[in-house]
């Protein structure tokens, strides 16, 4: 069941990059948890979106802030029911048109072919920490 998970989170990735969000949340269990990065880093809170409908809500608010966000995998890993995905992220602000470059990582958990819970971390060590691993 591994490997699958390692291609519904490239669906999913896809999905987003062309702004599916129907796709990316057929990859979703109806009760996922989704822990975000961005908004975090920009809101300087903690943020958790439980349900697809409040992770719709979520996304199509960074989609909104961000004109041209775009998720480039490098690394993805397949850690049984996990899968932990690295890569860099590229946007620009909407309105203030500033061009942002980071690195980002998704830690996702799945059951029964959906994802049940779901973080996202600008930081590859915290990713790899929060997945138990070492560079």
């Amino acid at each position: 069941m591994s490997q699958e998970n390692v291609e519904l989170f490239r669906r999913a990735l896809e999905a987003f990059n062309r702004r599916d969000l129907d796709a990316l949340l057929e990859q979703l269990d109806p009760e996922a948890e989704w822990h975000p990065g961005v908004q975090s880093s920009l809101e300087g809170e903690t943020t958790t979106f439980r349900g697809q409908e409040e992770v719709r809500k979520g996304l199509q608010g960074l989609i909104d802030a961000f004109e041209d966000l775009y998720l480039e995998v490098s690394e993805m890993r397949d850690l049984g029911d996990r899968v932990l995905a690295m890569g860099r992220l590229q946007a620009h602000g909407t309105e203030s048109g500033v061009e942002i470059e980071s690195p980002w990582a998704y830690l996702v958990e799945f059951r029964s072919g959906k994802a049940i819970w779901v973080r996202a971390f600008l930081d590859r060590k915290e990713a790899l920490d929060a997945a138990g691993l070492r560079e």
